[in-house]
């Protein structure tokens, strides 16, 4: 499938690839804009997918490297589902979807891109999000730019730490 605009996809393909896991060596840059990681908690954290599957397409990750959601102890499952809850309030406060996919790929089988570091997708959805561009011409059309989806989306997310909601 083609995408009419995704400007920000040419430094990724002509820039250099960072070694070792993304969800390990991001957070640990201490660059979270440019890494487009919207929170931090005390175990997991929340990155923007930098190739989304629509605008606002979101991935929560534990610090720690684990290939599955059964290798999490408690502390950190359970903020998973917090942070979970957090990204939902914060998605829906800047970008109003009408709904969400969420899921978890275990494993390269199951469509995991990074399948040694277990993390949760959450993809907002729209109204006719999917219409006749992929189907009839497969393209999708991106209809924000990524940086300027980080800036509302870092802004609900701090509105809504600071108000304690989880």
């Amino acid at each position: 499938m083609k995408v009419l605009w995704a400007p920000w996809r040419m430094q990724y393909i002509l820039g250099e690839k960072p070694e070792g896991c993304i969800f390990c060596v991001k957070p640990g840059e201490g660059r979270d804009a440019e890494n487009y990681i919207l929170h931090r908690g005390r175990t997991c954290f929340v990155i923007m997918n930098i190739f989304p599957y629509n605008n606002g397409h979101l991935m929560i990750a534990p610090y720690r490297h684990v290939p599955s959601l059964v290798d999490l102890n408690d502390e950190e499952l359970l903020e998973l589902m917090k942070v979970l809850n957090l990204s939902l309030k914060a998605l829906k406060d800047a970008l109003n979807p009408h709904g969400f996919n969420i899921g978890v790929n275990l494993g390269k089988v199951a469509g995991a891109g990074v399948e040694d570091h277990v993390h949760i997708h959450v993809v907002p959805r729209w109204h006719g999000d999917t219409n006749f561009m992929p189907v009839l011409a497969e393209t999708k059309v991106m209809p924000q730019h990524l940086r300027e989806t980080y800036g509302k989306l870092k802004e609900s997310f701090d509105k809504l730490a600071e108000s304690g909601a989880r």
